[in-house]
């Protein structure tokens, strides 16, 4: 029977899924190469349906490009806030993007060419993009181990950021990741600090067997 890890490894494991935060406030300075290459290598081992590793992590060098990048995500984060209704001015008080600041900008994205892929995806083909989110979560708790913040940034139009990065055809940005310093981490996450949501109770997240019915039995079997 395969053993677990020791008490102080399975803590280390359950530290870093609980304090892990999507950050938005950054310290200048630089990512050390060495690290780096430790979280883009984190993500690379992520599972993926059908071993297809249909992640892409493009590395925002140019400071012209990063500049773009922030003014495409300025002008959606206006389009969101025009779309939230009465929300709209609670929404403009949120710091949603940490690009300025951040080390590193990364911009992940799904590949071109992955239609002939179709272990795992015959039914359910968005499981190459629950992939990337598996090596983006891989990437992000590693982060938080190495002591360094990462924020997700999603808010901005797909097609621009493709022709921004020069990406083909059938390729898709899914993230611009923020990774840098901070000098601290959230006590809670941001968007629950702000009062924009709250953590949802497990019990409402998980079920037994059937989905609850609205006084919260389970839903009967239909007759045979």
């Amino acid at each position: 029977m395969a053993q677990p890890f020791d008490d102080a490894e399975r803590a280390a494991v359950y530290r870093a899924i609980y304090e892990r935060r999507d950050m938005r406030h950054f310290v200048p300075g630089p990512v050390d190469p060495a690290t780096l290459a430790r979280l883009l290598d984190a993500a690379h081992h992520a599972p993926s349906v059908g071993f297809m590793q249909p992640w892409r992590i493009v590395r925002i060098t140019e400071t012209s490009l990063r500049t773009q990048l922030q003014a495409a995500v300025e002008r959606e984060r206006l389009a969101t806030a025009d779309a939230l209704g009465e929300r709209r001015e609670a929404f403009m008080q949120l710091k949603v993007e940490g690009m300025r600041d951040c080390g590193e900008l990364l911009v992940v994205a799904l590949m071109d060419r992955r239609e002939p892929h179709v272990f795992g995806r015959r039914t359910l083909p968005e499981m190459d993009l629950a992939s990337v989110a598996c090596a983006i979560q891989n990437m992000w708790l590693a982060a938080r181990a190495e002591g360094l913040g990462m924020g997700w940034v999603s808010i901005f139009d797909v097609d621009e950021v493709r022709a921004l990065l020069g990406m083909p055809a059938g390729a898709k940005p899914v993230a611009i990741l923020c990774v840098g310093h901070v000098e601290a981490f959230y006590p809670q996450p941001m968007l629950e600090m702000e009062r924009w949501a709250e953590r949802k109770a497990l019990d409402d997240c998980v079920f037994e067997n059937r989905w609850p019915t609205a006084d919260g039995d389970a839903t009967a079997p239909s007759p045979a």
